[in-house]
């Protein structure tokens, strides 16, 4: 494997890191009560319970970018993927455009979207619960005008799936609207550090990725970053899901 090679594998996995938090919600942001880090955790899986009941379709146009900087040469690729999901047969991904870096369209932006798909096949290993991770309250924040918990949290395993660092919580939806992470095991010997942040929004009454940034440290000099986009969504309503109308 050549050098560029290493550097390009990294961000294939990296991305599951980054799994989707989806929850509707409809109550209104106060100040957040006193509540455990348990007690989050319990009202996060209830949200998320009702998340899979009540979220039926979406479609949404992605963008995807990478680059990479180092030994005074840049390389970068783009790519703009159409995501369908559906909650009986689960995501579909079509890629609408791609340019640049053939590579890096090859090796890291697509392997991103395989890495996905491969993350949500087994949800239970990769849940944001008890199970997979030790939680403690930090403290309280604002993220876009609305309260929120953050928790440290540290997986028990090192799983590439999994992540350690904090992660923000809407003190009235319990969905998750910002991360700021790192891998819970280091997916390349190139690699020495990578930083994610992400966020949500909130789109017909369900907590959506917003988007991602990932930047990873190589070992051997310069720095790659990826980012992601999710666009505008199109949330299908249940009723219109369902094939019922008047």
């Amino acid at each position: 494997m050549s050098s560029l090679q290493g550097r390009g594998l990294f961000l294939a996995i990296v991305f599951g890191f980054a799994a989707e938090f989806i929850w509707p919600s409809d109550a209104v942001p106060g100040v957040p009560a006193a509540l455990t880090s348990g007690q989050i955790v319990e009202q996060i899986q209830q949200h998320n319970k009702a998340r899979s009941d009540g979220l039926k379709q979406y479609k949404a146009l992605r963008h995807y970018q990478v680059e990479y900087r180092g030994f005074s040469a840049k390389i970068g690729a783009k790519m703009d993927v159409e995501v369908n999901y559906d909650a009986a047969t689960g995501k579909s991904f079509r890629i609408v455009s791609q340019s640049g870096s053939g590579f890096l369209c090859d090796k890291v932006l697509k392997r991103a979207v395989d890495s996905e798909k491969e993350a949500s096949q087994d949800k239970g290993s990769t849940a944001l619960t008890e199970a997979n991770y030790r939680f403690q309250l930090a403290g309280s924040d604002e993220v876009a005008g609305r309260p929120a918990y953050i928790l440290n949290v540290q997986p028990f395993t090192a799983s590439k799936f999994l992540y350690r660092g904090k992660i923000w919580v809407d003190a009235a939806d319990f969905a998750v609207v910002k991360m700021e992470t790192e891998p819970a095991k280091n997916p390349s010997f190139w690699i020495s550090r990578t930083m994610i942040h992400s966020t949500s929004t909130k789109t017909d009454g369900f907590w959506l990725p917003q988007q991602l940034r990932s930047e990873t440290r190589v070992r051997i000099g310069g720095t790659a970053v990826l980012t992601i986009d999710y666009g505008s969504y199109e949330v299908v309503p249940e009723v219109a899901s369902l094939g019922v109308g008047p």
